[in-house]
């Protein structure tokens, strides 16, 4: 079985003809697993309960039912919940705490027929850019086993890019679904906020998580997109809008040069975007130059924000309500023992840095100020879009690097995510697609740009994503 061609659409044409089965899929996928993950180290664990699935799958396609995503392999990031399964966000912290529930994105895709293969790798708690801050090593990119696959849904995008799922879902705080899809040469959406329930999904900044796809095409994102979307009264920020919206064959592209040509920005990466306009245009689209004057203080916004949300997220990792735990000598050493010994390097500083911003004296300096503008970055965007339809810019200002190269220099990792933060600061809808290679010594390595749109307008997203890789 040809895994690399395989799309959700195909899947369905190949079950309806019984080209093929479920239970020839899953066994497919495992085989693919067992094949490369010890060299990637993309999934963590591969569920045993997959087979079975797959013939409860299987039993109800042969019935007739119309499932959207029969058969369709599913891998979780390691933070969104699924009963009776481990559900660790990558730290030791949470090594054996099992879900006592799924989270609503995983019931919508068992719903639709998807099988759940298992749970990937990525930086505790969703706090990284490389997937070099699980507690559980590092994984790899499949395209240079020397190099970052991205992060934090590293993992997912892994095991996207080395064949071994036709899907993964992650989550992007601040750009962690599109640079790895970026870096590992896949297709990652990250949908307006709200717009997929969070409910099960391990929270780090509650402002700014949003469940999103990791897949090959523009038409599965979508796909699957359109599974998972919807209001949840599990989740009372859930929400998107049920009327449809035209969208034009011709989009007007905005394109944000003083954000996007600043230094650290990769020669060979300008130079991709520069012939990702061209083609562009070439399609018949229209490139009009823009300005988002206060994007480029997103990165700051950013890292003020989500550390005080994440501080007070992570307090409830005591030892005491659920997790790892470690005796002192009275309640509060518990405390200090478990968490310092619980949490990781990255995961500590961000903590620190969030209790900071968020202690008194500095509430109003820091925190006050950041979503002061915050504001003025979403004003911003609704600003451009009455204007142009996307805004592009790369995903990410360099190709994957090494692994080890920019652990020890937290700024430097801090800037990869400097043209995905804007997003998830304004709550806009974005995409990242595969725009081709740059060399890289004797090899290439995958890049993508990235296309931002209006408020619940995936649906040009998915246009002007399927028009630059002219997917039927």
């Amino acid at each position: 079985m040809d895994l690399k061609s395989l799309t959700i659409k195909k899947v369905k044409e190949g079950l309806t003809k019984k080209e093929f089965s479920v239970l020839d899929l899953v066994r497919g996928y495992k085989k693919a697993i067992d094949e490369r993950n010890h060299t990637v180290h993309a999934f963590l664990e591969v569920f045993d309960d997959i087979e079975e699935k797959a013939k409860n799958v299987q039993k109800l396609v042969d019935e007739g039912n119309d499932l959207p995503l029969a058969g369709v392999s599913v891998a979780l990031k390691d933070n969104i919940l699924v009963k009776g399964h481990v559900a660790s966000a990558g730290s030791h912290i949470l090594e054996h705490f099992v879900s006592p529930y799924d989270s609503t994105a995983v019931s919508k895709l068992q719903s639709a027929g998807a099988i759940i293969l298992g749970r990937t790798n990525m930086d505790e708690f969703a706090m990284g850019s490389s997937t070099e801050n699980s507690a559980f090593g590092v994984t790899r990119n499949p395209h240079d086993t020397g190099r970052v696959p991205g992060g934090s849904s590293g993992g997912s995008a892994a095991a996207v890019a080395m064949d071994a799922t036709l899907l993964a879902l992650g989550s992007d705080t601040g750009g962690s679904v599109r640079q790895p899809a970026s870096f590992c040469g896949c297709v990652g959406l990250k949908p307006t906020y709200g717009s997929i329930s969070r409910h099960g999904l391990i929270a780090l900044g509650s402002s700014l998580d949003i469940i999103g796809p990791i897949t090959r095409t523009v038409s599965d994102a979508e796909i699957v997109f359109d599974t998972l979307k919807g209001q949840d009264a599990f989740d009372s920020t859930s929400y998107y809008p049920s009327e449809k919206k035209e969208v034009k064959d011709k989009l007007r592209i905005g394109v944000p040069r003083q954000m996007v040509y600043v230094p650290g920005l990769d020669d060979r990466i300008a130079k991709n975007f520069e012939e990702s306009i061209f083609k562009l245009q070439n399609l018949g689209h229209e490139i009009i130059d823009i300005e988002l004057p206060n994007a480029p203080y997103a990165l700051s916004v950013y890292y003020i924000i989500m550390p005080a949300e994440a501080s007070s997220n992570l307090a409830r990792f005591d030892g005491v309500k659920y997790g790892f735990h470690r005796n002192g000598q009275n309640l509060i050493e518990d405390y200090f023992l478990t968490r310092g010994a619980g949490f990781g390097k990255e995961t500590r500083r961000r903590i620190i840095l969030g209790t900071y911003v968020l202690s008194s004296g500095y509430y109003d300096a820091y925190y006050s100020k950041a979503n002061a503008m915050r504001d003025l970055i979403r004003n911003d965007y609704n600003k451009v879009f009455e204007t142009v339809d996307v805004v592009l810019t790369p995903t990410a200002p360099t190709p994957a690097f090494k692994i080890g190269e920019k652990i020890e220099d937290p700024l430097s990792m801090y800037l990869a995510d400097i043209f995905t933060v804007p997003a998830n600061i304004s709550g806009n809808p974005a995409i990242s697609i595969p725009s081709g290679t740059v060399l890289e010594g004797e090899g290439s390595l995958p890049v993508g740009i990235q296309f931002v749109a209006n408020h619940y307008r995936e649906d040009v997203l998915f246009s002007i994503g399927k028009s630059f890789l002219q997917e039927i």
